[in-house]
């Protein structure tokens, strides 16, 4: 088994959709990036990349590159899947922690879960997501951006995966 740890900030800025999970989620502010800029995937995607020593999300799909222009961060999702599949990995769970004042995003986490589940062809009790807040400090106390962690864990081989407790 190997395990892979992932984070990701963007700026919160005006006219912009704020996508977490895939999910759009209404807010009268976005995150700003060269993608829809999901903080929750890529830090999933570098989870998933660092597990398997390939890299991170910056590696594969740089912001330099004009076809990644505002692509859906779970189109690179499915393709960091990939890459885990032809390295011969299975994914077990992933855990992950969203760090944002605002909004608040709980009622968001089931849809956010069965999206990343659909794209990984995951249970999905095996994907974990939480939210926190700063308490009013740095900058996503401030409202200024939102922030993601997220740990992966990985097994060689494609056999069925232990059973969820």
């Amino acid at each position: 088994m190997r395990m892979g740890f992932g984070y990701d900030v963007h700026p919160l800025v005006p006219n912009r959709p704020l996508i977490l999970g895939g999910v759009r989620i209404p807010y009268l502010l976005g995150l700003q990036g060269h993608s829809d800029a999901d903080v929750l995937t890529h830090a999933i995607c570098d989870a998933l990349l660092g597990a398997i020593a390939e890299g991170d999300i910056g590696r594969h799909f740089p912001d330099t590159d004009p076809q990644y222009r505002n692509i859906p961060s779970l189109l690179l999702l499915k393709k960091v899947f990939e890459i885990v599949k032809e390295k011969g990995f299975q994914i077990l769970n992933i855990d992950t922690t969203i760090v944002a004042e605002k909004p608040k995003l709980i009622e968001y986490f089931p849809k956010m879960i069965k999206m990343i589940s659909e794209v990984l062809e995951m249970e999905t009790g095996r994907i974990s997501i939480k939210a926190t807040t700063t308490e009013g400090l740095g900058f996503a106390g401030r409202g200024e951006g939102i922030a993601a962690y997220a740990i992966a864990l990985v097994q060689e081989g494609s056999g069925p995966p232990p059973s969820v407790l």
